[in-house]
C-alpha cells in the first residue's frame, strides 16, 4: 500500500512541460483529471438520484445499510460533487503550479480509490460501517495530501486556500460516518461539507466567471468589462465563510439568518460587476453566471429560513444551494473545461443548451416544490429528480466521445 501511495506523489519535473505533455502515450480517459471524474461523477449523479427517488417513493427504509435520506445526502456530497471538484483541481491546479498533471497510473489509481468508496457505500451493510468509511474517506484525504504537494512543490502558496478547503471537506467526510450514530453531529457534518463546497464556487467563481467573461466579451468587442478582483469581493467571501460557519453550528440562529442575507445582497453585488447581462449570446458563458447567482438566491433563502422556518423551509433553501449552486456551476464548469480541454470551439451546442435548461429547471422545481407547488409536494419532487439528474446523464451521453479521446 505505502509502495502504491509513494507512486501517486512521485515528482515529475521535466525541463519542458508542454513536451511532456504531448509526449503522453497511455489512456485517454486518464490523461487529465477532469476526463475520468467529469465522466464517472455525472453518471454517478445520473444514477443515484433515480435509485433514492425509487426508494423514497417506494418506501424503502434503507439503501447500501444506512438510510435512504441519508446515503442520498452522502453521494451527492462525497461521491458526486468530490469527483467533480477532482476532476477540476486536477485539471486547475498544473496550470496554476505548472507542474504534470496527475495522470496514468497515479491517476487510476486516486480514480480506483473514489469508485471504490461508491461501491463501499453501497455495500456499507455486508462489509461493515467502519470498513465501508475508511475505503469512503480515503479518496479525498489522499486528493487533499495530492493537492498541498503541488501547491507547494510549484510554490503556488496563494492557492493553499483551496487546499485547506479540500482538507476541511474530507475531516467533513469522517465527521459525517462518526455522526452515523448521532443527528447532532450528522447534521453539524452534512452542513460543514455543504458550506466548504459552497467557499469553493465562491472562491474559484470569483476567478473563473469574470476572467472567462472578459475573455468573450474581448473577443466580440463588448464593454464595460468585468470588474477586477477588489474589497467588494473579500468582503462578500469574508460574510459568506462567517454566515456559513454560523450556519453549521446553528441554522436556526435569528443572527446566523441576518449574516447570510447579507452575504447573499453582497454576493449579487459581486456578481453584477461582472457584467453577465453581456453574455446572453453564448449559453457558455451565461451559465456561469446563471450557476453563480444561485450562490445568492441561496444564501438569501438560507438566512429566512433560520428566521423564518414556517415561511421559507429550510429544505428549500439547502436545495437551492445544492441543486441550483452546486448542481448549475458543476455543469458550466464540466461543459467548458471539458470542451476546451479537448481543443473544441468554446461555444454550447443544442445538446449542451438542453443539459443547462435541463439543470437549472431541475432546481427551480425543487425548491418550488418545497414552497409554493407544496400541495404536488411528491409529483414536483419526481419531477426535478428526473430533470436534474438527466442533465447529468445526458452530459455523459453527449461528452463521453471527447472524454474518451486525446484529440478531436
Amino acid at each position: 500500500m505505502l509502495r502504491i501511495l509513494g507512486s501517486m506523489f512521485a515528482k515529475s519535473t521535466p525541463k519542458d512541460l508542454v513536451t511532456a505533455r504531448r509526449s503522453y502515450g497511455g489512456s485517454a480517459l486518464f490523461s487529465y483529471g477532469f476526463r475520468p471524474f467529469f465522466l464517472f461523477g455525472s453518471v454517478w449523479a445520473a444514477l443515484s438520484i433515480p435509485l433514492w427517488i425509487y426508494a423514497y417513493t417506494n418506501g424503502v427504509g434503507a439503501l447500501g445499510g444506512m438510510s435512504a435520506q441519508e446515503w442520498h445526502v452522502h453521494e451527492m456530497l462525497f461521491g458526486f460533487l468530490a469527483a467533480v471538484v477532482a476532476g477540476f483541481l486536477l485539471t486547475a491546479v498544473p496550470n496554476w503550479t505548472g507542474r504534470l498533471p496527475v495522470r496514468g497510473t497515479r491517476l487510476i489509481l486516486l480514480f480506483f480509490l473514489w469508485a471504490a468508496g461508491r461501491a463501499a457505500m453501497l455495500l456499507l451493510g455486508q462489509i461493515g460501517p467502519i470498513t465501508a468509511a475508511v475505503i469512503d474517506c480515503a479518496f479525498l484525504f489522499v486528493l487533499a495530501l495530492m493537492m498541498w504537494r503541488e501547491v507547494i512543490a510549484g510554490k503556488n502558496i496563494r492557492n493553499a486556500p483551496v487546499c485547506i478547503l479540500i482538507t476541511l471537506l474530507a475531516a467533513s467526510n469522517v465527521g459525517f460516518h462518526v455522526g452515523a450514530a448521532s443527528f447532532e453531529i450528522h447534521e453539524l457534518s452534512e452542513h460543514f461539507a455543504i458550506g466548504v463546497i459552497a467557499l469553493l464556487i465562491a472562491l474559484i467563481g470569483g476567478r473563473i466567471v469574470p476572467s472567462f467573461t472578459r475573455n468573450w466579451l474581448n473577443q466580440q468587442k463588448k464593454s464595460p468589462l468585468p470588474a477586477q478582483f477588489g474589497a467588494i469581493d473579500r468582503i462578500s467571501l469574508a460574510a459568506a465563510g462567517i454566515g456559513l460557519l454560523g450556519w453549521t453550528i446553528d441554522a436556526r440562529s435569528n443572527v446566523v439568518g441576518a449574516i447570510l442575507v447579507i452575504a447573499g445582497l453582497l454576493h449579487v453585488i459581486r456578481l453584477a460587476r461582472w457584467r453577465g447581462w453581456l453574455t446572453g449570446a453564448e449559453p457558455l458563458v451565461l451559465i456561469l453566471h446563471v450557476g453563480y447567482a444561485w450562490l445568492p438566491f441561496s444564501f438569501v433563502l438560507l438566512g429566512a429560513s433560520a428566521m423564518m422556518p414556517a415561511l421559507v423551509p429550510p429544505h428549500a433553501a439547502l436545495h437551492a444551494l445544492t441543486a441550483g449552486a452546486m448542481g448549475t456551476m458543476t455543469l458550466a464548469v464540466m461543459t467548458r473545461a471539458t470542451l476546451g480541454h479537448t481543443g473544441r470551439r468554446l461555444t454550447a451546442d443544442a445538446w449542451t443548451t438542453t443539459i443547462y435548461g435541463l439543470v437549472v429547471t431541475g432546481a427551480l422545481s425543487r425548491v418550488l416544490g418545497a414552497t409554493l407547488l407544496i400541495q404536488f409536494y411528491m409529483e414536483v419532487i419526481i419531477l426535478s429528480s428526473l430533470l436534474w439528474s438527466g442533465a447529468f446523464a445526458l452530459f455523459a451521453i453527449r461528452y463521453a466521445p471527447m472524454l474518451f479521446r486525446l484529440k478531436q
